[in-house]
């Protein structure tokens, strides 16, 4: 989807650091206000996170991904949730507005 991403440049190049190092054969997609115009400032930045083939992201490396996240200098609130653990309804949402912020192995 062609979507703009409401996100400093320097913030979004420490995001995409830090998805090659912990996520690095993980889909990841924005969406959410920072995707459809709806965002401020402080707006948190909601991401989904899709396996290969769906499955489930092993806990261990959701939590790393999210510590790191934590412990960068990225100002604001990062919610990275798992793909295969949202409901089909959470799907759809998701779907009707979305940024590609990094494609699978790229």
């Amino acid at each position: 989807m062609t979507h703009q991403l409401m996100l400093r440049d320097q913030d979004r190049k420490r995001l995409e650091e830090l998805l090659v190092t912990y996520l690095p054969s993980i889909t990841v997609w924005a969406y959410g206000s920072r995707v459809n115009g709806d965002a401020h400032e402080a707006s948190d930045l909601d991401l989904v996170l899709r396996s290969s083939d769906l499955s489930p992201i092993s806990a261990e490396v959701l939590e790393s991904f999210v510590e790191a996240v934590r412990a960068s200098n990225i100002p604001i609130l990062i919610e990275a949730r798992d793909w295969a653990r949202l409901p089909d309804s959470f799907h759809r949402e998701i779907l009707k507005h979305y940024v590609v912020l990094r494609q699978q192995g790229i």
